[in-house]
């Protein structure tokens, strides 16, 4: 609850599993050989932050006091397990990982100027910071001129932790908590056992060797502050975020190139489709219809079953999985109800939904499946349940691998992905077959005119009309409504900044399958007017090859922003950089199917064939 005693005896502060922009692998707050208080017990965790590789503990920072001492550290660096454990303290250091301490559900935040007299708050703070051996201080090594050995390190072993309150008045004798603010210093504790918080900074050699000792101590004190409401607390933690009239900008940059689509469109429907229709509605007499051309030539072959139906099939039911359940997703996010507050909300929302929306999937693939002539059903139901799935699943397992590898929090515990499994074969593959069921139980799909026998030729194809050149055209253009907001959602999950511009998303999201169904039926239109009339595999890959350019641009985000360093890191980008485009290319490329789909159907319907 929001109250706590107004007292302020004690505080409730929980510490989260430490991250580094430099590297994937988050790690917990014991594996650094911090004070940690052992009595307590950890507080509970839905599936979305056990899948993010959040780790929250309870931690020994309770009292309200000046400077009070938390625990001392010895290390001697003869012993090989403490040598051990103080590597790897340099090491976080030196890749600055950051600790996220939370008190009643907010990120404590250390809030410092930049440029142009603006106030940073970030929600994280380091372990320590690097003066290099040429002497140039290193992250956060800068806020201290102290701070100057050639070749060392310095431990932020003390933090002042500032609570800002405001009491309630018409309850009883409670206050709420509005903000958490904290200051990381480093001081050498000459005496630890009655500490006083003045002298000179926590230093450690890079080449040291012998015994050392590291003080850990805390000071807090509690401010009021009438100014914050309890219901707009975050605010202050969001608006030093990037900055929002780039989103703007951005949105404003895509609906024109829907307008300009949309209107392209609108001109090909109205001027080229109604002259068409009624041209051809006119020809009465024989003569007239030998003198056939255009898109109405291949009537008798635009409804013919594509190669590989049963892929296309596959692909066009997990498409509609994923489709459902972003926009589900999205439409709570909107709503508010998977703020960042809700720490871990929106994952477990995404992989709920998912597996809850079998149905659909096997419903689509089957009923396409049908309509394209396919006999082998029980295949078809299979790839649907295990296919896509499977790749996605195999792909996180190997990346799990590797962070278990390293000893990271991100890795699975086993019973979470036993349970991840057991989602998957107990509730989605049999919510499929029922899908699948009732697709392959309804009649196939009426089309509007017959498939000839024979099909006919394809005349030679200009260079614009051939598959590649068109294919690599289709994807330009969604792209480019996106590719803004992509931004800052890899600066999400990659450089750990909170993400809450839901309402953006969403937007951009409608902007998306506007474009994507534009574009296809666009090229489709073409196709079929240069009498090709393999349009199946076409439209769900024009629109698919948003997700070619979705991976080159993080590729060039993984060069130009990230400074991620050591193999496994860059493994794991690459791997989850790979899942991500994959269901991002079963999205789209559904998304174009069924507007071309639509498209076909509708124009064939209003055409006399004899």
């Amino acid at each position: 609850s929001p109250l706590f005693p107004y007292s302020h005896s004690t505080i409730e502060l929980f510490v989260n599993r430490l991250d580094s922009v430099e590297s994937v692998l988050p790690y917990e707050y014991t594996a650094f050989d911090f004070c940690y208080d052992e009595s307590e017990k950890r507080p509970s965790e839905n599936l979305g932050q056990v899948l993010f590789g959040e780790r929250i503990e309870p931690s020994p920072y309770k009292k309200n006091m000046e400077c009070q001492s938390v625990c001392p550290k010895s290390y001697n660096t003869e012993k090989a397990e403490d040598k051990a454990k103080l590597e790897f303290l340099k090491k976080g250091m030196l890749l600055n990982y950051q600790h996220h301490w939370i008190v009643d559900n907010m990120p404590v935040t250390w809030c410092y100027d930049v440029e142009d007299n603006q106030k940073f708050c970030n929600p994280g703070f380091p372990i320590g910071c690097y003066v290099t051996d040429t002497g140039r201080a290193k992250d956060a090594c800068v806020v201290n001129a102290d701070f100057n050995d050639k070749d060392t390190f310095y431990i932020f072993n003390h933090v002042d932790i500032t609570i800002f309150y405001h009491v309630v008045e018409n309850e009883a004798a409670g206050a709420r908590l509005v903000a958490a603010k904290l200051e990381p210093k480093s001081y050498k504790h000459t005496n630890w056992e009655k500490p006083d918080c003045t002298g000179p900074p926590m230093s450690l050699g890079n080449k040291f060797s012998g015994e050392i000792k590291i003080p850990y101590t805390y000071s807090v004190k509690f401010v009021e502050d009438k100014t914050i409401r309890w219901a707009s607390r975050w605010d202050y933690i969001l608006e030093s975020m990037p900055h929002t009239n780039i989103q703007w900008f951005s949105i404003m940059n895509s609906l024109v190139i829907v307008l300009f689509l949309s209107g392209m469109v609108a001109m090909i429907m109205l001027r080229t489709l109604h002259k068409d229709i009624a041209r051809y509605n006119q020809m009465d007499s024989v003569e007239d219809a030998q003198e056939e051309f255009g898109w109405k030539l291949v009537h008798g072959d635009v409804f013919r079953p594509p190669r590989k139906g049963m892929l296309l099939s596959v692909f066009l039911g997990s498409g509609t999985q994923i489709f459902i359940m972003t926009f589900v997703t999205l439409f709570f996010a909107c709503l508010g109800f998977l703020s960042p507050a809700n720490r871990g909300a929106l994952m477990t929302c995404a992989v709920v939904l998912w597996v809850l929306l079998g149905t659909p999937a096997g419903y689509v693939a089957a009923r396409y499946y049908k309509s394209f002539g396919g006999e082998k059903w029980k295949t078809n139901v299979l790839l649907t349940a295990f296919l896509c799935p499977g790749v996605v699943f195999a792909d996180f397992f190997v990346m799990n691998l590797i962070l278990w590898g390293e000893g990271s929090s991100a890795a699975m515990p086993f019973g979470t992905l036993v349970a991840i499994l057991a989602l998957w074969f107990c509730i989605s593959v049999p919510l499929t077959f029922i899908g699948a069921y009732f697709g392959f139980k309804k009649s196939g799909i009426e089309h509007p005119v017959r498939t000839n026998q024979i099909p006919r030729q394809i005349p030679e194809q200009s260079f614009y009309t051939k598959p590649l050149p068109g294919i690599v055209m289709g994807g330009i253009l969604p792209f480019g409504c996106i590719f803004i907001q992509l931004f800052f959602i890899l600066n999400s999950i990659w450089s750990h900044q909170m993400y809450y511009m839901f309402g953006f998303l969403f937007l951009v999201f409608i902007i998306l399958l506007i474009t994507c169904s534009e574009a296809t039926i666009l090229l489709c239109y073409f196709h079929l007017c240069a009498e090709d009339y393999h349009w199946q595999w076409r439209s769900f890959l024009t629109s698919g090859f948003t997700a070619v350019y979705f991976l080159v641009y993080a590729i060039h985000y993984f060069f130009s922003k990230l400074q991620i360093s050591g193999l496994a890191s860059t493994i794991l980008y690459f791997g989850y950089t790979m899942i991500m485009a994959l269901i991002f290319f079963l999205f789209t490329g559904t998304i174009g199917f069924f507007a071309c789909f639509w498209f076909v159907t509708k124009i064939y319907s209003v055409v006399k064939v004899d």
